[in-house]
């Protein structure tokens, strides 16, 4: 079963607090399994070129179930991944874009936060996952 709206909006609650905690302003997207956007949500004043950042990352997170970080270590020049990010329309490979499972470890979505640092896009990322651990 896929993620559901519910956990969907608890993940960008959790995150939207997290970034206010942090002193951010995000773009927070949430994909289903089959990396369809389920949830999305902008606060006042994050950053309009990072609302495709967000979904893009919540969907090459899911589509390879792996952090997006840790793809993009992957795609580097000489990369056994290089260039993949022009693939599917569009992948972004930085931190801050993470599968999302249940309890048996089973993928059910994605989440990607864009409007900040890298680093700061994987805190609050990770934030919206632990909402639902």
């Amino acid at each position: 079963m896929g993620i559901t709206l519910e956990q969907a909006e608890k993940a960008v609650q959790a995150a939207k607090a997290k970034s206010a905690e942090i002193n951010t302003l995000m773009n927070i997207a949430i994909v289903d399994a089959g990396a369809n956007l389920v949830a999305f949500a902008r606060m006042d004043g994050a950053w309009l070129g990072s609302l495709d950042i967000a979904q893009k990352k919540a969907r090459t997170a899911r589509y390879f179930d792996a952090p997006t970080g840790e793809i993009g270590k992957l795609t580097q020049p000489g990369g056994p991944l290089y260039n993949i990010e022009h693939s599917n329309g569009g992948l972004i490979t930085f931190p801050g874009g993470l599968p999302i499972t249940d309890a048996s470890g089973t993928v059910i979505g994605a989440i990607g936060v864009s409007g900040s640092t890298v680093e700061n896009d994987h805190i609050v990322a990770q934030a919206g996952v632990d909402a639902l651990a």
